[in-house]
């Protein structure tokens, strides 16, 4: 019986852990910028889901890759080798995601990120889609598939966060 209690109780912290930015039930708690990439604080807000709204204002392949877990092809959208000063976006909620200053080519066709501008903005789970383990990379506000990270990035954190480029909204720094 103490076995079982103590992987009730590991698994339940691992989970806790794993969803940090979840503030429980339909509320998440995410770090605000401004369109510069100025941190504004930390706030907690109700997760968001218009998926009606989506649907209409989306592109289709927008849509399919953010909330069907979809994925654009490689080196088919404009803005995948952008690299301009600003803040990287969610499409649907406009949660900030990742700053233009991590971006790097890493010559896979997407747009990749070293880091995201907050760990609270976005969140990671385990996809085992296609015969794969992989980690899916979710904007935490409204739970918009991004894309995947993977542990081949460079340095400082050797992560490559491997996005969509229908899943952002890029905003350029006025200067």
């Amino acid at each position: 019986m103490q076995r079982r209690a103590f992987l009730f109780t590991f698994t339940g912290l691992a989970l806790a852990l794993s969803t940090r930015s979840y503030a429980g039930g339909n509320h998440v708690t995410v770090m605000k910028f401004s369109d510069e990439g100025k941190p504004l604080g930390l706030v907690t807000l109700d997760r968001i889901n218009k998926d009606a709204e989506w649907k209409k204002r989306l592109s289709p392949l927008a849509y399919d890759v953010t909330r069907r877990q979809g994925t654009e092809p490689a080196f088919s959208q404009s803005g995948y080798d952008r690299h301009e000063a600003g803040l990287y976006r969610c499409i649907c909620c406009d949660n900030a995601l990742f700053d233009a200053s991590s971006k790097y080519d890493s010559g896979t066709g997407w747009p990749s990120f070293w880091q995201p501008v907050s760990s609270h903005n976005v969140h990671e789970i385990s996809d085992r889609q296609f015969g794969m383990l992989r980690t899916e990379v979710k904007c935490t506000l409204c739970d918009a598939h991004l894309g995947h990270v993977f542990n081949d990035g460079p340095k400082p954190t050797g992560l490559r966060y491997c996005m969509n480029t229908v899943a952002l909204r890029f905003i350029a720094k006025i200067r």
